[in-house]
């Protein structure tokens, strides 16, 4: 008789991947195996209070039972058909989808990149079809230390060099202006501007929030100027910030809408570009495409999403509690924390650096049970899934505290 296996232990997984994985990831040092809701758990059985939500991508939590149940329920009828045919599942995704962010038509995706450049193609297509720019000298014009993802083309317009340094030559036609600064913008826009990309708030950045009336302030530049306003919700997107949309805040309603993460549920790859029906009405059959991309078990899981988004439920939980992050984090500034933004479950914390990096503030975190992510020099993000209670809430402020001391 065979020998039973020997379960691997978190080490040993560990060393195990060092030799096969692409070295692309310095992930700590905690092997999850199983996880519900807010809580994961390593292959010791040792719970860590998931304080990070895949970036955004668990803003519902972890196997959320309405998310399971309509993939289990698509599992058994249907997976994938590719768009050369249509599936039952897809009318309905997009219909609730439009319905939600108030925008007329879908090109479903599957990954938040694969939406960023989606995007820009269909930004330069209505720049050539409609706007009348001669062919090829579209420009686009992007914030400085923005993160779309990482294929070439987006890491072009990067001004962070880990993620462009010895990827070149770089895909030509975008205008970088800073962040938050309407004047460098209007600066930047000519008759050649297709669109302005930015995020309504910068995350990879550290969670960078606008001034009030920088996001009123885009749209009406790119209104006048006769530009697409493409706002990039990848990750401040569905409920993260307290509302649907982060440009909600400001009333702003973008020609394009990127999403991404949570449209999934944490369970399969979903993104999709929204937009005005005269924008995605650009493309023709042949010019875009994805195999995967509008998927039935895509479909259905994303269904589910929106489904959970039109109660209102999470927007109402991410404000409320919210509330308890920005006044946790404001007790600890000047004993350890520096300064924080914040809004709704989302937060750039920066760390005192004498206290150690980002890095070793997470590492520290991990060992009090709670998983959070770190950013550039001393910063860490908090964007724990928007079904976090009050009281796990509370014990992750005061486990910061604790390491903090």
């Amino acid at each position: 008789m065979t020998a039973p296996a020997r379960t691997r232990t978190s080490d040993d997984l560990i060393r195990a991947e060092e030799p096969v994985l692409a070295h692309n990831y310095h992930p700590l040092p905690v092997v999850v195996a199983r996880a519900e809701g807010t809580w994961v758990e390593d292959v010791e059985g040792n719970r860590y209070l998931d304080m990070l939500a895949g970036y955004s991508a668990l803003n519902f939590g972890h196997r959320h039972p309405a998310l399971i149940e309509a993939a289990h329920r698509q599992l058994d009828q249907l997976t994938l058909t590719s768009r050369a045919f249509h599936n039952d599942r897809l009318a309905e995704f997009a219909e609730r989808l439009t319905e939600l962010t108030g925008l007329d038509m879908v090109l479903p995706m599957n990954t938040g990149a694969e939406a960023v450049e989606s995007g820009i193609k269909v930004a330069r297509k209505w720049a050539y079809d409609v706007k009348g720019v001669p062919a090829d000298r579209a420009t686009i014009v992007v914030a400085a230390d923005n993160f779309h993802g990482r294929t070439t083309t987006i890491v072009s317009f990067s001004t962070d060099e880990t993620a462009r340094s010895g990827f070149g030559p770089f895909t030509p036609g975008f205008r970088i202006v800073p962040y938050n600064d309407l004047a460098a913008l209007e600066a930047a826009l000519d008759e050649t501007t297709a669109a302005v990309l930015i995020e309504p708030i910068q995350g990879e950045a550290g969670v960078l929030i606008p001034d009030d009336g920088y996001l009123a302030g885009v749209r009406e530049l790119t209104r006048r100027t006769n530009c697409l306003f493409i706002a990039d919700e990848i990750q401040s997107g569905l409920g993260r910030t307290g509302r649907t949309l982060a440009v909600e805040h400001e009333d702003v309603v973008p020609d394009v809408l990127l999403l991404g993460k949570a449209l999934g549920g944490g369970i399969v790859p979903v993104s999709a570009v929204v937009a005005r029906r005269e924008v995605l009405g650009v493309l023709r059959p042949g010019e875009h495409g994805s195999t995967f991309g509008g998927n039935p078990l895509a479909a259905a899981v994303g269904t589910a999403v929106v489904e959970l988004l039109e109660t209102g439920e999470f927007q109402r939980r991410a404000a409320e509690l919210g509330g308890i992050l920005r006044d946790g984090l404001s007790e600890l500034v000047g004993r350890g924390v520096t300064g924080f933004r914040a809004r709704g479950l989302w937060a750039g914390v920066d760390v005192d650096p004498a206290l150690g990096t980002g890095r070793a503030i997470s590492e520290r975190l991990m060992r009090e049970g709670i998983l959070v992510k770190d950013t550039h020099g001393s910063t860490i993000r908090l964007a724990p899934p928007l079904t976090i209670t009050a009281e796990e809430l509370r014990s992750a402020l005061a486990a910061l505290e604790k390491v903090l001391a």
